[in-house]
């Protein structure tokens, strides 16, 4: 009922957002593999960053300095967070940064296209199965058919399960609607929670606490600050 809902016209921006989440997809699973896990998800911090750039000039709002300079405050985070990592998983960050200014394109594109009367699930389905395409198609056309649509095991296909719709469907749809509400950039901000329980993971599963030192748990503890001191600066008046 939802996608019969939707008008026909925004379907090029959906195929847009199908397209950039996707290449999302692409730059921070890629960083995982070049990296771990950890540094992946730590370098989407740096989403708030790109956020307080691109929102205005995509929604066509004016800049909001309070937002630019707590995304600039992530910065240092993240520099300590690269320095408390080998050298083999530079290349790493760099998708994982790659990954972090797409979630924030792709976040401005929704906040600006994005009917507030859209069903969130059709948008959901049309996005996400949009981007899905354009792998199947990427991954056809670099590996081949046979590489592209490997059938996974069982236990593979539970886990994948869990991820596709714990992980992905079911957070898209409350982004959506939190989208309604606020801005990119807070949504963006908010994301700089994951490396929290994303390092916590996967220590417990991959013991990557191994391959990391001091400096990359500091640069976190930066990146956390950034997210509590956001509200308190949204709340504070504004100078007469």
């Amino acid at each position: 009922r939802g996608l019969r809902r939707l008008a026909r016209a925004p379907l090029k921006h959906h195929a847009l957002a199908g397209r950039v989440i996707g290449s999302h997809w692409l730059a921070f699973y890629a960083s995982i593999k070049l990296s771990n896990a950890s540094v992946a998800v730590a370098c989407l911090a740096l989403g708030s960053v790109f956020a307080a750039v691109i929102e205005p000039v995509v929604t066509g709002r004016a800049h909001d300095r309070g937002e630019f300079i707590l995304g600039l405050l992530a910065i240092p985070g993240v520099l300590l967070l690269v320095g408390g990592v080998p050298t083999e998983m530079y290349l790493g960050i760099v998708t994982g940064i790659a990954a972090a200014a797409l979630s924030a394109l792709f976040g401005s594109l929704n906040k600006r296209h994005l009917d507030p009367q859209a069903d969130p699930a059709a948008v959901t389905a049309i996005q996400i199965g949009l981007g899905t395409v354009f792998i199947a198609i990427l991954g056809v056309a670099t590996f081949g058919a046979e590489v592209a649509f490997t059938i996974p095991s069982r236990t593979d296909l539970a886990w994948l399960a869990v991820l596709v719709i714990a992980c992905t469907l079911l957070p898209f749809m409350l982004w959506l609607r939190a989208l309604r509400h606020v801005s990119v950039f807070t949504t963006q901000l908010s994301l700089n929670l994951e490396p929290v329980y994303a390092i916590v993971l996967a220590a417990l599963l991959f013991q990557e606490h191994t391959e990391l030192d001091l400096s990359f748990y500091l640069g976190v503890m930066v990146i956390i600050a950034t997210v509590l001191y956001q509200p308190r600066l949204k709340s504070s008046p504004s100078p007469s």
